[in-house]
C-alpha cells in the first residue's frame, strides 16, 4: 500500500466519516487507525506502535507544530485578557454606532484579512477575535463569518510577497530565483484573486445558498451558530472591568501585529543584514510567531496593570482560561497533523501521485488546469497545501525551462489548487484556525464553505485551460471572472424565481 492509490484512502475515510456523522475528533482517529493498519501491513500490535510513535508523537514533537500550539494558547489569552478588560465589550460598542449595516459589518471584517496578510494563522485568529463582537451585533452567523476569515487567510498569503508563504514557495524552487517566480505567478493565481472577488460579490449583493443559506436565515432569526450548537459560555469571556475602552483592544492588538511582525524580520535575518523583503521571505512562520505573541502577552498584561483595568490576579486567571478556550482547536489540529503525516511520510502519497503525474501522457496545453486538479484534490485528501505544493514543484521545473511563461502558469496552477484543497479539507490547520478564530463548528464551517470554494474552483478550471491554450495572462484573466460572474448571476437568478 505504500505510494499506491490506497495510501489517499485513510484521510478519504476520516473525511467521508466527519461529514457523515458531524463528529470530527472519531473520524479523525479512525482515518489514523486506518493509515497506520496500512502502513504496518495489518499487523494490529505494529500499527498500535505506529499510531503513537509516527502520529501523536511525531506531530506533538515537530517544532514548527509545538510553535503554533504555543501561538494558539498565548492568543488565546490575549483574548481573554482583552475580553475581560472590557476591551472587547468597548469596541464592540463603537464599531455598532459606526457601522450602521450588516453589509458594512461584513465589508470591515473582509477588510481587515486582506490588511493582516503576513500569515494565515495570525490572520485566521486575529481577525475572530476583533471582528466577533461586530458581527454578533448584526446577526451575522458564525459559519460566515468563518467563511470570510478563511478566505481572506491562505488565498491572500498567496498573493502577497511579504508573507510566510512566500518563503515555503521560494524554498521549494530548485536552480532559480524563487521570490521572481513567486512574483511572476501572482496575475495567474486564479484561486487567491477569485476568491476575493467572490467575496466582494456575494457581500454586494447579499447572496447566499448552500447550507449556508440556511445559517444566514437563522442567523436574522437571532440563532448565530444553528442548531442551538453554541459555543459554551462559562463566564471566561465576560467583562470583569468597567473602566474598559477601545484602547484596550486597539494597544494589545497593534501590539500583537508589530511583535510577530518583528519576530518575522528577525528569524529571517534582517538584524543581521538581510533585506526587509528577503527576511520576510526567510522567516521561520512558526518561531516568529510563538516568540511574537509572548512578547505582546507581556506587554498587553504591563499595559492593564498601569492603567488598572485588571489586577495581576486577573491577568494570572487568564492563563487556563485561554488554553481551555484553545483545547477543541488544538484537538483538531494535533489529529489533523498526525494523520497528516502519517499518509504523506509513511504511506507517501505524495509519491504516488507524483509518480502517476511523470507516468501519464498530458498535452502541455491542459498541463495546467490537470496541476489545478491535481494540487486540489492532494492538498484536500492531506490538509496541507504547502506539503503540496512542495511535491508538484520540483515536478514542473524539470518539466519547463526556467523562464517560460508555461514554467509560471504551472507554478501558479499549482499554487492554487494547493490552497483551494487547503481552504475546503476538514483536516487543514488553516481550516480550524478559522474556525476557532470565529468560534463556530468546526464541521459547520467546512460544509457552508465548500460550496462557495467549488463554484470558485470551477471558474478557474476555465482560465487555466484557456492558459494553457493561450498563454495570455489578459485573456486568461478576463474569461475567468467573466466566468465567476456568470456563475453568480446564475445562482442570484435561480434564487430570485425560487424564493
Amino acid at each position: 500500500m505504500y505510494a499506491t492509490f490506497w495510501s489517499l484512502l485513510p484521510p478519504i475515510i476520516a473525511i467521508a466519516l466527519a461529514l457523515i456523522t458531524k463528529e470530527v475528533y472519531s473520524s479523525l482517529f479512525v482515518g489514523i487507525a486506518t493509515a497506520a493498519l496500512f502502513y504496518a501491513q495489518f499487523h494490529v500490535v505494529d500499527a498500535y506502535t505506529t499510531m503513537f510513535r509516527d502520529g501523536f508523537i511525531a506531530s506533538l514533537s515537530d517544532s514548527s507544530h509545538v510553535g503554533i500550539l504555543i501561538f494558539l494558547v498565548v492568543l488565546g489569552t490575549i483574548v481573554v485578557l482583552m475580553n475581560r478588560a472590557g476591551g472587547s465589550a468597548a469596541y464592540g460598542k463603537w464599531a455598532q454606532k459606526r457601522i450602521k449595516t450588516r453589509k458594512g459589518t461584513l465589508f470591515a471584517t473582509f477588510a481587515l484579512g486582506v490588511l493582516i496578510f503576513v500569515d494565515d494563522y495570525f490572520n485566521c485568529l486575529t481577525v475572530g477575535s476583533i471582528m466577533r463582537p461586530v458581527t454578533d451585533k448584526h446577526n451575522v452567523s458564525r459559519a460566515k463569518l468563518a467563511y470570510i476569515i478563511d478566505a481572506t487567510a491562505a488565498p491572500v498569503c498567496m498573493i502577497a510577497p511579504i508573507s510566510s508563504w512566500a518563503a515555503a514557495v521560494a524554498g521549494v524552487t530548485a536552480d532559480t530565483d524563487g521570490l521572481d517566480l513567486f512574483m511572476r505567478s501572482i496575475p495567474y493565481n486564479l484561486y487567491s484573486l477569485l476568491t476575493i472577488a467572490m467575496i466582494i460579490l456575494i457581500i454586494a449583493f447579499d447572496i447566499d445558498f448552500g447550507p449556508m443559506k440556511k445559517h444566514e436565515d437563522n442567523a436574522a432569526k437571532g440563532d448565530l451558530f444553528t442548531c442551538g450548537n453554541r459555543v459554551a459560555d462559562d463566564g471566561s469571556m465576560r467583562a470583569i472591568s468597567t473602566k474598559g475602552t477601545v484602547v484596550d483592544l486597539a494597544v494589545p492588538v497593534v501590539a500583537l501585529i508589530v511583535c510577530c511582525v518583528t519576530g518575522m524580520i528577525y528569524t529571517g535575518g534582517f538584524f543581521e543584514g538581510e533585506s526587509f523583503v528577503k527576511a520576510f521571505a526567510g522567516c521561520d512562520a512558526s518561531l516568529s510567531l510563538s516568540m511574537g505573541s509572548a512578547a505582546a502577552l507581556l506587554f498587553t498584561i504591563i499595559f492593564y496593570l498601569v492603567r488598572r483595568v485588571l489586577t495581576f490576579q486577573d491577568c494570572m486567571n487568564a492563563f487556563p482560561e485561554g488554553f481551555k478556550a484553545m483545547v477543541p482547536s488544538i484537538l483538531i489540529l494535533v489529529l489533523a497533523w498526525s494523520l497528516g503525516d502519517l499518509v504523506s511520510n509513511q504511506l507517501q502519497a505524495g509519491t504516488f501521485v507524483y509518480n502517476t503525474l511523470q507516468s501519464a501522457s498530458i498535452s502541455t496545453a491542459i498541463l495546467p488546469a490537470c496541476l489545478f486538479v491535481v494540487g486540489a484534490g492532494l492538498s484536500f485528501s492531506t490538509g496541507t497545501s504547502w506539503g503540496t505544493f512542495g511535491i508538484l514543484i520540483p515536478m514542473a521545473t524539470s518539466l519547463f525551462p526556467e523562464g517560460s511563461t508555461m514554467l509560471v502558469i504551472s507554478i501558479a496552477s499549482i499554487l492554487a489548487g494547493a490552497v483551494c484543497g487547503d481552504h475546503i479539507s476538514p483536516i487543514s490547520d488553516t481550516t480550524i484556525m478559522a474556525s476557532a478564530g470565529a468560534q463556530c463548528n468546526h464541521l459547520y464551517h467546512v460544509t457552508t464553505q465548500i460550496p462557495y470554494a467549488l463554484i470558485v474552483s470551477s471558474a478557474c478550471f476555465i482560465g487555466y485551460l484557456v492558459a494553457g491554450f493561450t498563454q495570455n495572462m489578459l485573456l486568461t484573466l478576463v474569461v475567468s471572472f467573466v466566468s465567476l460572474g456568470l456563475i453568480i448571476l446564475g445562482i442570484r437568478i435561480y434564487q430570485k424565481r425560487k424564493y
